[in-house]
């Protein structure tokens, strides 16, 4: 809100699903994404074919020369651990033509302070996430059973953050309570985690 005035995103649609659709979209918002560009995607769990593969998106990141990031699941699986997640990044065809970084493949993680954290007052995300000046996310919309629609602000908060870091903002700041912690606190914790990524790239 400015002196009174509410103002209005600016919203681009396009009926239009395609590689070629996405890069006109970006190139429409006029944004250039500078320095080393983080790339959020999702993966892709082993037996889901529910997301949008790399083929999809090469145009986009072979635009803004950016590297693919990640991070490990809290859960198991075959993305838990970073030895996991790579094989299966390989087989899922990311690491084809692109380059491809697990943010918490080692510790420590990096704590992101939280401006105004109402539930959490600290993010734990991917050390790597240092070697980026920028960051483009790129998100499938979803149904999720905890988080609800899935897309930018999930990839921002549970996806960015560490496997630590993801119990964490599930349990509203104990990972002990990952599947117990009140829903609406759960979903609170995740806008809040994903200010502080916003934050971190400072516009």
């Amino acid at each position: 809100i400015q002196e009174g005035i509410k103002m209005k995103s600016k919203v681009y649609f396009s009926k239009d699903i395609s590689a070629e659709k996405v890069l006109e979209l970006y190139k429409l918002l006029g944004k250039e994404l500078k320095g080393n560009v983080a790339i959020k995607v999702h993966s892709g769990e082993r037996g889901n074919q529910n997301f949008l593969k790399p083929d999809f998106w090469k145009p986009i990141i072979e635009y803004v020369n950016g590297t693919v990031i990640e991070c490990n699941t809290a859960y198991e699986g075959a993305r838990n651990t970073t030895e996991r997640h790579k094989k299966l990044m390989e087989e899922h065809g990311w690491t084809k033509d692109f380059s491809v970084d697990i943010l918490d493949s080692e510790g420590p993680d990096l704590v992101l302070p939280i401006r105004n954290g109402k539930n959490i007052t600290e993010n734990y995300v991917g050390k790597n996430i240092v070697n980026y000046d920028s960051m483009l996310v790129l998100s499938h919309f979803k149904g999720h059973p905890m988080g609800g629609y899935g897309g930018a602000i999930k990839q921002l908060s549970i996806g960015v953050a560490s496997s630590y870091g993801k119990g964490y903002i599930h349990g509203v700041g104990n990972p002990d309570n990952f599947w117990t912690s009140d829903h609406d606190q759960f979903l609170e914790s995740m806008a809040e985690a994903a200010s502080s990524v916003i934050d971190f790239f400072k516009g």
